[in-house]
């Protein structure tokens, strides 16, 4: 799905060159949907999106991170509380998505038409003027070169996938919201994806996009936003996310030892073998106080590394083990 390039201005709303643009372009407040008695899929929600940031919508699948972003684009109503686009309440096909672009819910295009052919069918059946398209930019930023011309048939799920975003940067829009955007691609596709939301952040534009990779998110995103079970668990800069998890990389001569001495350390709270070595969850513990405690167990440290990954932040959020 993606929103469409030309909309019917209702009159009681202003347009957009007189919207206050130091506005941030996305504020959920107590956002909540109920689908029957015993599904709450997004439980009153409050998220604030500022101008410029690329915030990542986390959480594992079931999470409820769909229905958020399907509420904030007005495809489905909440059950109660707001969503602003721009300081906008959103309703169904509210004016101001002619400042958005999104891509929800995987793309579709007819396969036997080339890669140009299905943008411009798409910004005609939107009422767009093809004088008034973004369309060099858009590919320029999507970088399919001459496959452009070819049959969408014959593209790759990357190239689909980069196509569907040229797509809907046809508007220039200032905000851009993608759902999962590198699922069900391969490694190179989804380097390709991230390098492709990294142009579109450098040329201004917000981005929200929801996913439950985690290196995705933290090599692509400036902010990050965590639900579980559609509640919001934690949001903040990817940096300060991170930093609140403290964790340390081990080498060492008798692993079996390790494991055993690490594990009985109050301030340890999860080894993980990562090979060659262990990867250990601190609570509170000092890296030196843990080198000091192997030494002494006579347990060999041949390489200790402090690191914070958004991985070890998320699931300490969740009060979960990775898997």
């Amino acid at each position: 799905m993606t929103t469409s390039p030309a909309l019917s201005l209702d009159s009681a709303e202003p347009s957009s060159a007189s919207i206050d643009r130091e506005v941030a372009p996305i504020v959920l407040e107590g956002l909540t949907k109920r689908f029957s008695e015993d599904v709450l899929a997004v439980d009153e929600l409050d998220l604030s999106i500022e101008h410029g940031q690329v915030c990542g919508l986390l959480g594992p699948n079931g999470a409820g991170k769909t229905t958020v972003l399907r509420m904030l684009l007005g495809l489905i109503h909440p059950t109660s509380g707001t969503a602003y686009l721009f300081g906008h309440r959103m309703r169904p096909s509210h004016p101001i998505l002619s400042r958005v672009g999104a891509l929800v819910e995987g793309p579709a295009f007819i396969p036997h038409l080339s890669g140009m052919q299905n943008l411009e069918l798409y910004w005609r059946a939107g009422g767009g003027d093809l004088q008034e398209w973004n369309v060099s930019e858009a590919l320029e930023v999507a970088g399919l070169g001459k496959a452009i011309q070819r049959k969408v048939r014959t593209y790759s799920k990357g190239m689909t996938q980069r196509l569907a975003i040229a797509q809907s940067l046809l508007n220039t829009p200032e905000l851009l919201v993608l759902d999962e955007p590198t699922v069900g691609l391969d490694p190179e596709e989804m380097r390709e994806v991230r390098e492709l939301v990294r142009r579109v952040a450098e040329g201004g534009a917000t981005v929200l996009l929801s996913s439950h990779i985690l290196a995705e998110v933290e090599q692509v995103c400036s902010h990050a936003a965590v639900m579980d079970r559609g509640r919001l668990v934690a949001s903040g800069s990817v940096a300060d996310l991170t930093a609140s998890a403290s964790s340390v990389y081990l080498e060492v001569d008798d692993l079996e030892q390790a494991v055993s001495v690490l594990n009985s350390l109050p301030g340890v709270q999860r080894v993980t073998r990562e090979a060659p070595g262990l990867a250990v969850q601190l609570d509170g513990m000092e890296r030196k106080a843990l080198v000091t405690a192997l030494v002494h167990a006579g347990v060999g440290v041949e390489t200790v590394t402090s690191r914070h990954r958004l991985e070890d932040a998320f699931f300490e959020m969740l009060g979960e083990e990775p898997s």
